[in-house]
């Protein structure tokens, strides 16, 4: 039986995530991250040991703040004109509610467009979060964006997915 009211909690968090994203607000996106923390988008295969393959993104805390470092002071040049770019984040489920460390994890799929330089892009993708409640709410632990033609040519993936 769901725990309606974490899974409300989650997807509130969930939610806000994408919105964050979306927006460009880099700052208020990286302070719902955790430290240590792991944002690991994988390439080709779902299931690797991203220490010793090739992946789209894998960032820690320092990688995650240098990442929207570039993004907000104009340092990442393949943004220039910076993406637009609108996710819809859905079929939410808590699959552990308790884990190691007070944390929850969840999963979802997300739907994202892109339109950058009149091109527009259309991503899916499978998303596990590993969130650990705190007393100001929800951190994120972990986040694996599997996408759906992560073993095809991508464009520009500068921009947070």
């Amino acid at each position: 039986m769901t725990d309606m009211a974490l899974l409300g909690d989650v997807t509130e968090f969930l939610l806000l995530e994408a919105e964050l994203a979306d927006a460009g607000a880099y700052e208020e996106w990286l302070a719902l991250w955790d430290d240590p923390c792991t944002y690991w988008v994988p390439c080709n295969l779902d299931d690797y040991d991203p220490a010793k393959h090739v992946s789209i993104i894998y960032d820690d805390r320092a990688r995650l703040e240098e990442r929207c470092f570039r993004l907000t002071t104009g340092g990442a040049h393949s943004q220039e004109p910076r993406s637009k770019v609108c996710r819809v984040v859905g079929n939410i489920r808590v699959v552990n509610p308790e884990g190691e460390e007070g944390t929850v994890e969840a999963t979802a799929r997300a739907i994202m467009v892109e339109l950058r330089l009149g091109r527009k892009s259309v991503y899916a993708a499978r998303c596990h979060y590993t969130l650990r409640r705190t007393l100001s709410g929800f951190k994120l632990r972990s986040k694996k964006v599997v996408l759906l033609d992560a073993d095809e040519p991508l464009g520009n993936m500068t921009f947070l997915i």
